[in-house]
């Protein structure tokens, strides 16, 4: 779901409110886990994502609550992905190494590649094999968003895309904390983990907060190289397009380059996150303030992933078809395979 960023103030407040009511039910449950076993074993970013699916399987939130439910899903997690730069200084960013950085780009030329082969391979039109590469390799829904005028993508192959990318997003999020634990992976190799397959920014938030802020730092950063992948890979497409085009019988010599708004290259809490991240590294941020920017940053998180889960529609995965969802799937654990062996190759630590 897109949020409409423009609706009136007061016709946020009730999907708001719902949001925060199971963000409530989130954190009681939470507190019961503690109360009984001693340790919470889920937490309660996952489950205000399961608690809010849950509600969304038998109930389809009224038009009058949905303004609210979109602006926590994306505008909340948005800020709260800003307030995240705070935690992360020049230090971290250099610690990261330009082995991984260069790593990640590599991987995301290879699952473009990957994917969009399969996507072929499974007799997908040319333009949705492209949309599905490049969200799965960058950053999701809001890469088939920047993606799809570049390539004249029709709204049916869009909507279809994101409609499958999005649910298992939530799958990943909550599936790969499993995986490493399973493969007992420490705070950063389970952030490079976690950054260098989960679709978009915000969701990296969600699938690493729980195991602790190292985690969060690594899988944020690594997410970041990731999505400013977006522009040079728009760029190229944008490029192969215009041949195409011009290659084409009877085109018009000249024909420009479609355009490609800056907001879908450069997303403006990408470049709030690298603002308050320079702030931290100047010191700029009194250390007095950073408990509090780091729990509102944690109860923005948890609100819009409730968000999230009243916005996820399971039925959504078999209206997109079974080609696409066999796609998205196989290209997804291509992903992990080549972050797995990323990680395990620079031998992280």
């Amino acid at each position: 779901m897109i949020p409409a960023r423009g609706a009136p103030v007061l016709s946020l407040i009730p999907g708001v409110a719902l949001c925060g009511a199971v963000t409530l039910a989130a954190l009681a449950i939470q507190a019961l886990e503690l109360r009984l076993f001693g340790r919470g074993w889920i937490d309660a970013i996952v489950l205000a994502i399961l608690i809010g699916a849950a509600v969304r399987s038998v109930w389809t939130p009224p038009a009058t609550l949905r303004p609210g439910v979109e602006f926590s899903a994306r505008t909340l997690l948005e800020i709260a992905v800003v307030l995240l730069g705070a935690s992360v200084s020049a230090a971290t960013v250099m610690a990261i190494g330009p082995g991984l950085l260069a790593g990640t780009a590599v991987i995301v030329a290879l699952a473009i590649a990957v994917s969009y082969g399969l996507g072929r391979l499974l007799r997908l039109p040319r333009r949705m094999a492209v949309l599905i590469a490049c969200g799965n390799a960058i950053c999701g829904n809001s890469a088939i968003a920047a993606v799809a005028p570049v390539i004249d993508a029709d709204a049916r192959d869009v909507s279809a895309a994101i409609a499958f990318t999005a649910v298992l997003g939530v799958v990943a999020v909550l599936a790969l904390p499993l995986l490493g634990a399973a493969l007992e992976m420490n705070g950063v190799r389970y952030g490079v983990l976690a950054g260098l397959t989960v679709y978009a920014v915000p969701q990296v938030l969600a699938a690493t907060m729980p195991v602790g802020a190292v985690a969060t730092q690594a899988g944020t950063l690594i997410k970041l190289v990731r999505v400013l992948m977006l522009g040079p890979v728009c760029l190229a497409l944008a490029l192969a397009v215009a041949l195409r085009r011009r290659s084409a019988p009877g085109a018009a010599a000249g024909a420009p380059a479609p355009r490609i708004p800056l907001r879908h290259l450069l997303p403006w809490f990408i470049v709030g996150f690298l603002l308050m991240m320079g702030a931290r590294s100047l010191d700029l941020i009194p250390a007095a303030v950073l408990p509090a920017i780091d729990w509102l940053t944690t109860a923005l998180t948890v609100i819009a992933m409730a968000a999230l889960g009243l916005s996820t529609d399971a039925r959504a995965v078999a209206r997109s078809g079974a080609r696409i969802a066999a796609v998205v799937t196989l290209s997804l654990l291509t992903i992990v395979g080549l972050a797995l062996g990323l990680i395990y190759l620079l031998a992280l630590v």
